[in-house]
């Protein structure tokens, strides 16, 4: 399946980094945050993406125009650099369509931009580009099959704890609780789409806005509940969590430690 990613954002609440560099290149150990979501569905078998760029376009451009595996893999060179061997096996191929769709659109307008790439795919996946998850992808894939929808997304329970509070009509606190007690479930950004949910987004609409809503009222919308390790990277918080989770090697959402080849489309 083909692989929308959505990369255009200005990411503002990490400004720190992405005054310089687009989010999703914001680094996580070695590599972009990107990267670490692109090897979560290469591992399972989906090679083919399509990067919706946006913001600093021309980054994540010479990123991967200038990619070298030998950065990420252990090599032996030999002839003063003029031969240089990978050890190991060869990881897969990605291929990466980088498609510039405006820096002011939003992300259902990115994913119309892009339509004419996922027309013969009759599902196809797409991601913030910021999260990281060890959800059971094919699991996911195929409950979303057996189900007929149009559309499906990850539903996560927050990952930092807040405080609710209930009150009556004069302000008066009747209760104070942890939102790690309450059943609150929000979109983690892993989406699975067949190509009708294209008939569901007008002009200049958000995603999971109007869209959504049309596919609620027509009974097409669903959610993959998962209670796994789920992350985004929203602040500099965390990333510095992410950070030193890659420090410790506890990178839950890899099964394959290495980063495949790259052709850029």
């Amino acid at each position: 399946m083909k692989v929308v990613l959505f990369c255009g954002g200005l990411g503002t609440r990490i400004r720190e980094y992405s005054e310089s560099i687009p989010k999703p290149m914001v680094p996580v150990g070695h590599q972009p945050i990107m990267c670490h979501v692109m090897q979560y569905y290469s591992q399972y078998g989906h090679d083919d993406f399509i990067l919706c760029l946006g913001y600093k376009a021309n980054v994540i451009k010479d990123y991967f125009l200038n990619y070298r595996q030998t950065a990420n893999s252990d090599c032996v060179i030999s002839e003063f650099g003029k031969k240089v061997e990978i050890l190991g096996d060869r990881p897969p191929d990605w291929r990466v369509s980088l498609v510039d769709t405006g820096t002011w659109r939003n992300i259902g307008e990115r994913l119309m931009a892009v339509k004419h790439l996922v027309k013969d795919e009759e599902i196809f996946l797409a991601n913030y580009s910021d999260g990281l998850t060890d959800a059971p992808l094919p699991e996911m894939v195929e409950k979303f099959k057996a189900s007929g929808k149009i559309a499906c997304f990850i539903a996560i329970h927050p990952p930092i704890s807040f405080h609710l509070t209930e009150f009556d009509e004069d302000g008066s606190v009747q209760r104070i609780r942890s939102s790690q007690e309450s059943d609150i479930w929000i979109n983690g950004g892993f989406f699975i789409f067949r190509k009708e949910i294209f008939d569901f987004i007008r002009d200049g609409e958000e995603l999971v806005l109007e869209p959504f809503n049309r596919l609620i009222e027509g009974g097409h919308l669903m959610a993959y509940k998962y209670e796994g390790f789920w992350r985004a990277m929203d602040t500099l918080r965390d990333r510095q969590v992410l950070e030193d989770m890659v420090e410790r090697g506890d990178t839950p959402w890899r099964i394959q430690q290495t980063l495949p080849d790259i052709k850029a489309a």
